[in-house]
């Protein structure tokens, strides 16, 4: 009983050392930055971070996209290798590198889903003096709600709060208020009135003001709210929107990023479009709305689903959504859960003839497949999941490619 006793008094004070430890290497970071949302949050990470380099501060960010990653003070990426699921404690252990490169600025994207586990990543572990929530759409609903209202509280956890406010950013020799920009419109009032309560000054940035030259010179398609908060982080620290751009054309996409590769095969001509990082329904159509009148016609539109077996309610919702506003000709099923989906599919009127269930399967194989679904041009649309093979699909078609689009 005695020993219990002793270990569990060792325990709690080697708890208490590391969180003490913890919030001083907060406070040697000048600015923190804490990026949320449903869609977007590793490419606005990505961004902020690319366009305070440029601005000149020694920044470094981490992500936890489709491809965990820190981002150094010079652009590099440094694999995130897990041996175990993503924990939130993972913050501490990228803080203490954080430390050894003694950085300006950091931009971290929020790892938590759970409402109480996205209040502690603020409150405990990031304590940020800019806040970011990107949009607040339904996705893991089981986790943050099944309503966008739910949802937008969940996200709200992450907003920065004055009453402990760590170490107040200084630009010009003033300290600046705790601050939050988001681009989510519909619910944009309880957003508001979480920033009241809490004393954090809020704006909505939509991507109206970016305009489509700035962005024709990504490399890939970015979408312009995200352009557009990043833009407005950048300056609220004082960096003017044209250095703050290069430095965000200069950065490398995320891995789940909306990138486009031109294939030819057999005299036939496929546009694929990788789409599976957007993976709740509003996200995905806009997306489809956006390729329909960026590369029209599309021939023939094949809508491939990557499912996994631990996101089987996301991938339902798209397939409900599909069925409900996209005029396709074929609806291919890739991933886990294949009799499930296949089940799934006579519910919501699409027609067996336009189904085709493939499975997990090699990409090489889902190359042909679709190329032998159309007669000479044709577009896929790749939505659901990135896990469970879809992203080395993606990368085959990439790696094959005759041209970007």
């Amino acid at each position: 009983m005695l020993v219990l006793l002793l270990i569990l008094v060792s325990l709690c004070c080697y708890g208490a050392i590391e969180y003490y430890g913890h919030q001083q290497r907060l406070r040697q970071i000048p600015l923190r930055i804490h990026i949320n949302g449903t869609r977007g949050k590793s490419s606005v990470t990505r961004l902020i971070a690319a366009g305070l380099r440029a601005g000149g501060f020694k920044t470094m960010a981490k992500t936890t996209g489709t491809l965990p990653r820190i981002i150094d003070i010079d652009g590099k990426e440094i694999p995130i290798i897990r041996d175990q699921r993503a924990n939130i404690i993972e913050q501490v252990k990228i803080f203490k590198y954080f430390e050894r490169r003694k950085p300006q600025a950091v931009v971290v994207e929020c790892m938590a889903v759970l409402p109480e586990y996205q209040w502690i990543c603020e409150r405990q572990l990031i304590r940020s003096h800019i806040g970011v929530i990107t949009n607040a759409r339904l996705d893991h609903i089981n986790e943050m709600g099944h309503f966008r209202e739910q949802i937008t509280r969940s996200l709200s956890n992450t907003m920065p709060v004055k009453e402990i406010y760590s170490g107040p950013y200084i630009k010009e020799g003033k300290p600046l208020p705790p601050v939050l920009f988001t681009s989510e419109k519909q619910n944009f009032p309880i957003m508001k009135e979480v920033a009241e309560e809490q004393g954090v000054e809020i704006y909505r940035v939509g991507g109206k003001g970016v305009t489509v030259d700035e962005l024709r010179r990504f490399g890939h398609i970015e979408h312009p709210a995200n352009v557009g908060l990043a833009l407005a982080v950048c300056a609220w620290v004082g960096i003017d929107r044209q250095t703050a751009l290069e430095g965000m054309y200069r950065s490398a996409p995320d891995a789940g990023a909306l990138k486009i590769a031109r294939c030819i095969h057999n005299d036939k001509e496929l546009l694929f479009v990788n789409a599976m990082a957007a993976n709740d329904p509003e996200s995905t159509l806009e997306i489809y709305h956006q390729i329909a009148n960026r590369f029209a016609p599309l021939g023939s539109l094949l809508m491939l689903l990557n499912s996994r077996a631990d996101r089987q309610d996301r991938s339902i919702q798209l397939i409900e959504m599909t069925a409900a506003n996209v005029n396709f000709d074929y609806f291919v099923l890739t991933g886990e859960s294949l009799h499930r989906f296949m089940t799934y599919i006579p519910r919501y009127n699409i027609p067996k003839e336009k189904t085709v269930g493939l499975g997990w399967i090699t990409p090489e194989k889902v190359y042909e497949k679709l190329f032998n679904l159309i007669e000479r041009r044709g577009t896929v649309l790749a939505i659901g999941n990135v896990g469970a093979g879809g992203l080395e699909i993606f990368r085959y078609f990439y790696k094959h490619r005759r041209q970007e689009a």
